[in-house]
């Protein structure tokens, strides 16, 4: 008996149908010469269900991060939904003090979604490992019915090895200590807003995204006494430093004149009526380290690409309420409440 013909997928002009995903030769010719081409290592060359891993040295612990990305536009100036999705979870695993091994991805692609757009996309996501020396070692791929899936959904796990002695935590906040930024803030939110309303400025802004383990590194070796990394996603900057106050029972003071916000980014807030505190950072960390830590904190923050703008903003308080506050260029006090609702949706 002959075997059913497969056309060749057509990577140019074609698209993805429920066949794709249906566990059939379609679905394997779309794994072989999308994904596997592009991800391809020992691990995946295997064809099994899963990857078995070589153990973390001894000592280590694991590390395990997932993360769903749902971002729309799935392209943007910086980046796309593939290089985010890589991203967002090495820096979930990278702020735990943690070196990042490996990573897991699972695709839900929209039946009709154009092959050419998944070949770029995938291509981006398969460079960022590369480039961030963290394989994709095992995942799955779903097609669901047109309507039901807005393109590509991506979700990433990570897997990583923390060191022994290494214990950062966004409950280890003590009064007294610095709180620090890596660099501007709202980069990646405003650059998502800006494509969806056709904003234009002098210089278009760029999303930030980035993988930050080798910013983690340097500063979990610059700073002994380092509390906590956190890298402010959704929410940004005001969200994760809510978190941290609740976590630590303490309350946390900011000075307005000392956060980084590019000059286009505060321009765009401006226009849309925004707080750049409230806008989603990819390629940013936050640290709280003790005081006598933060200079030499913040100096080697900056010698690295990632961190060349980082500053330290703020300090850590006594506060029974754990609040967080800034002081103003005015010389007042505001609140800097949680985010109430969704202010930006779909950004990550």
């Amino acid at each position: 008996m002959k075997k059913a013909y497969i056309r060749p997928l057509d990577l140019r002009h074609g698209s993805v149908d429920l066949s794709h995903g249906g566990g059939g030769r379609a679905m394997a010719q779309l794994i072989a010469d999308v994904f596997g081409r592009a991800f391809d290592n020992e691990w995946l060359r295997r064809g099994d269900d899963g990857a078995v891993l070589p153990a973390p040295a001894p000592g280590e612990r694991l590390v395990v991060a997932t993360d769903a990305h749902v971002v729309s536009p799935l392209f943007f100036p910086g980046g796309d939904i593939g290089c985010l999705a890589v991203h967002g979870t090495i820096n979930d695993v990278a702020v735990m003090g943690a070196r990042p091994l490996y990573l897991a991805a699972a695709f839900i692609i929209e039946e009709g979604f154009p092959l050419a757009d998944l070949v770029r996309l995938v291509a981006s996501m398969a460079a960022a490992a590369r480039e961030a020396g963290v394989p994709v070692v095992t995942g799955d791929t779903k097609v669901v019915e047109k309507g039901k899936g807005d393109g590509l959904f991506i979700a990433t796990t990570g897997v990583g090895a923390l060191p022994a002695g290494c214990e950062l935590s966004g409950a280890a906040a003590r009064p007294g200590d610095a709180v620090i930024v890596s660099g501007t803030v709202g980069d990646h939110g405003m650059a998502i807003m800006a494509q969806r309303e056709n904003l234009a400025f002098d210089a278009a802004i760029r999303s930030d995204t980035a993988a930050l383990h080798g910013l983690a590194a340097v500063a979990v070796a610059a700073a002994p006494g380092l509390r906590l990394l956190r890298d402010p996603t959704r929410g940004g900057l005001a969200a994760t430093l809510n978190e941290i106050a609740q976590q630590s029972a303490v309350g946390i003071v900011l000075d307005e004149a000392a956060i980084p916000v590019d000059p286009q980014v505060a321009a765009a807030c401006e226009f849309l009526g925004l707080d750049p505190l409230n806008i989603a950072n990819e390629g940013k960390l936050i640290a709280v380290c003790p005081a006598a830590e933060a200079e030499a904190l913040v100096a080697a923050l900056r010698g690295h690409p990632l961190g060349r703008r980082a500053a330290r903003i703020g300090e850590v308080i006594a506060d029974a309420h754990r609040f967080v506050q800034m002081k103003t260029a005015f010389g007042g006090r505001r609140m800097v409440d949680w985010l109430a609702g969704e202010q930006l949706p779909r950004i990550c």
